[in-house]
């Protein structure tokens, strides 16, 4: 059981890390009002010596009054940030600079104005689509950023859950609150397939597969106090298996960038990480959130950290107990040694050992040739090589 590091506390409604450069990775956070404190977008840099967040924001949006930030979805640029509030429909942030010099400059976002507040909204993996799924039930999908409309259709769902787009951006799958789930065709709208679910079985939350081999995708799946992750083939959109894995109901769910390592967050507080090749849990923080539901999950772009936020306890940042990735320089320096051994072998064994050369010899073939006539002029040891000398 590890627990993390109080990273901004308040009342943190979302959070998303911001991909930057060179690993200067940022957070984004949204807040609702507290006190005299105005609901407001913040930014935070990330010290991934500490794995902690700065202790004041490098860039803050403060929010009219009576206008609460509901969620957000950062594009994978990491240059804008689509932010949805209780009132206005959504906004638009462009991110500028790095580190301690960040600026946030807000625009308009005609297309989604006054359109309510979005429960989820995501970006594609190649940053080409933008989706948007309602409090109302309300699918939208736009190109970007021409957001030119692809998807509008009223009447998706009766509420909206969760959404994910798959790793090569062509589906979209989305989940209600009545427990349904769709999938979706990114490119032209049309609906795909619903996944079958028992009797008395509600879908909540989805996650496509990452890593580029495993064509799935993760469904939790509730069904009276039983809670299991129920995984589907894309290729068939046939249910192929199930396992228990949090042990009780999850109220979100998150991937990493590579597709190794999948988090679901419980409704008291409670944090797992599974690795998705055994499908067994690897990480575990209980009562990270202690009494209260896990509002945002999120891995870090770079590192084995993930960002985890709720109303009470804030954001936390914990870094996760599970085996070290090898660097690009580590498999540079393996490749560099394993080639040097080799050349220090292959030269043992040319030096000492006479096995290689024993072939059957003519009567007048020379036998074999010393290493050191290679490295030398043989004519080098003839003293009278340059004949008498006149003087």
């Amino acid at each position: 059981m590890d627990g993390g590091v109080a990273a901004e506390q308040g009342t943190v409604t979302c959070g998303s890390w911001i991909r930057r450069p060179e690993n200067a990775h940022l957070v984004a956070l949204g807040k609702l009002k507290h006190g005299d404190l105005p609901a407001s977008l913040q930014i935070f840099t990330f010290d991934r010596i500490t794995n902690s967040l700065s202790p004041s924001p490098s860039a803050t949006f403060e929010f009219e009054e009576g206008c609460d930030p509901v969620s957000i979805a950062v594009h994978p640029s990491g240059d804008d940030i689509v932010c949805s509030t209780t009132k206005g429909g959504c906004r638009l942030f462009e991110v500028y600079g790095h580190e301690n010099n960040v600026k946030l400059l807000t625009k308009d976002l005609k297309p989604l104005q006054n359109v309510g507040p979005q429960k989820c909204l995501a970006f594609s993996t190649d940053g080409s689509r933008f989706a948007a799924g309602g409090v109302d039930g309300h699918l939208r999908i736009h190109e970007w950023p021409s957001m030119r409309v692809i998807v509008d259709e009223p009447k998706a769902h009766k509420s909206f859950n969760d959404m994910d787009f798959s790793l090569d951006s062509e589906f979209l799958a989305s989940t209600s609150t009545d427990g349904s789930a769709r999938i979706w065709n990114a490119n032209d709208g049309v609906p795909v397939n619903s996944l079958t679910r028992d009797s008395g079985e509600k879908i909540e939350l989805c996650r496509f597969s990452k890593d580029g081999t495993k064509p799935f995708l993760f469904c939790t799946v509730q069904k009276d106090n039983r809670s299991i992750t129920v995984v589907w083939d894309i290729s068939t959109w046939n249910r192929i298996g199930f396992k228990r894995l949090l042990r009780k109901p999850a109220c979100v769910m998150a991937i990493s960038l590579d597709g190794k390592y999948l988090a679901q967050g419980s409704k008291d507080g409670d944090v797992c990480v599974i690795t998705v090749k055994k499908m067994e849990v690897s990480h575990w923080s209980k009562r990270l959130h202690l009494g209260f539901p896990v509002t945002t999950l999120d891995f870090c772009p770079s590192e084995r950290v993930i960002l985890s936020t709720s109303n009470e306890w804030g954001a936390m940042i914990t870094k996760l107990n599970v085996p070290a990735d090898w660097k690009e320089w580590q498999i540079y320096m393996l490749l560099l040694g394993l080639f040097l051994a080799s050349a220090v072998l292959f030269y043992i064994f040319f030096e000492t050992s006479d096995l290689f050369w024993n072939f059957p010899l003519e009567k007048d073939q020379p036998a074999r040739p010393n290493l050191g006539s290679f490295l030398r002029d043989p004519q080098s040891d003839d003293k009278n090589m340059w004949g008498p000398v006149d003087m």
